[in-house]
């Protein structure tokens, strides 16, 4: 149940903005509107980014300590050296989604109508 309210929530929120991206478009706002869309669009695909990072390391990083743990399972002496390198390799698969959190920042805020957005919204006259 809780699955279908939360679906039926996002498609009425996303199903409430374009209508209010139409209607500013219709009331001649056609500058603020194409704005605001390249503005969603952008959060939506920074959104998009951020989950499919978030997936593919916590996969990697799952493989990475199974590989770990199976072979310090097999050879218990080297366990030192199976640690230290697996942590390296964490690290280096956090990285990546540390990369992709820092482009959907920037596909945020620092987008080339953070003006026209911050003016529609009131924060800059």
């Amino acid at each position: 149940m809780s699955k279908k309210v939360a679906l039926l929530t996002t498609l009425l929120v996303l199903g409430l903005a374009t209508m209010a991206l139409a209607a500013d478009a219709a009331a001649g706002g056609g500058e603020k509107a194409a704005g605001i869309s390249f503005f969603v669009y952008s959060a939506v695909a920074a959104g998009f980014g951020i989950a499919i990072a978030a997936f593919g390391c916590g996969i990697g990083q799952g493989m990475a300590v199974k590989g770990a743990v199976e072979g310090i399972a097999r050879n218990p002496d080297s366990s030192g050296k199976v640690t230290v390198t697996m942590l390296i390799g964490l690290a280096m698969i956090e990285s990546l989604s540390i990369y992709a959190l820092v482009v959907a920042l920037i596909l945020i805020y620092a987008n080339p109508v953070s003006k026209l957005i911050q003016g529609f919204v009131g924060l800059v006259k």
